[in-house]
């Protein structure tokens, strides 16, 4: 599942038989985040508005997203039809289907790919916090959609204010002194004196 930089490889005879060894590994993957309670409290009865579905009684956050069914249902609750076909059983096949259907029905409503989990931090256990944050990107992502009308998770993003000038506008920005910067009506040359004046005394 990991990709794994390797210093170092050597075998070594145990009991007539050989082992691999490898040292100074360590694993290329995002470093967990850390978990917040509250944050997943606030995702989980988020999506059971959505989809109108509570999750299973006694089984954890983790598990209960894991298959990736109730992340698709989510998913065509905001936008229909975004996933067709949803697994509802099968292997570790079938979920990570799921997932990946997912991940592309973030991309196609809009979330940035950026914040999007990767399959195997929900898979293996391994990134809870970022799936957490995967969901919650996706609920920024819905207030840019006019055809959604609630329930909402997150409070409203910052909408970026753009000005847009004509060119005409801007040529005449060009020429325009600000007032902090004195003004030019009027200038001359006359009377400036440049660098130091030295005053010449003329005996008598």
């Amino acid at each position: 599942m990991f990709n794994w930089s390797v210093d170092e490889r050597q075998m070594k005879d145990t009991d007539n038989s050989k082992t691999l060894v490898i040292s100074g590994f360590w694993p290329l993957r995002r470093v967990a985040g850390k978990r917040e309670p509250n944050q997943e409290a606030e995702a989980q009865q988020w999506i059971e508005q959505v989809i109108g579905e509570k999750f299973p009684a006694g089984v954890t956050y983790e598990d209960a997203l894991r298959d990736g069914v109730l992340l698709c249902k989510l998913m065509n609750k905001l936008q229909p039809d975004l996933i067709t076909k949803i697994n509802t059983s099968g292997g570790d096949y079938k979920m990570m289907d799921n997932l990946n259907q997912f991940q592309k029905a973030c991309i196609k409503y809009g979330v940035p790919d950026v914040d999007l989990f990767q399959a195997v931090d929900l898979m293996e256990r391994k990134n809870i916090a970022q799936v957490t944050n995967t969901i919650f990107a996706i609920g920024r992502t819905t207030y840019k959609h006019p055809e959604w009308r609630g329930p909402w998770l997150g409070p409203r993003p910052a909408e970026e204010n753009k000005r847009h000038f004509t060119e005409e506008q801007l040529r005449a920005g060009e020429g325009y002194i600000g007032l902090q910067a004195g003004t030019n009506k009027g200038a001359t040359q006359a009377g400036q004196n440049f660098g130091a004046t030295r005053k010449i005394l003329l005996g008598k």
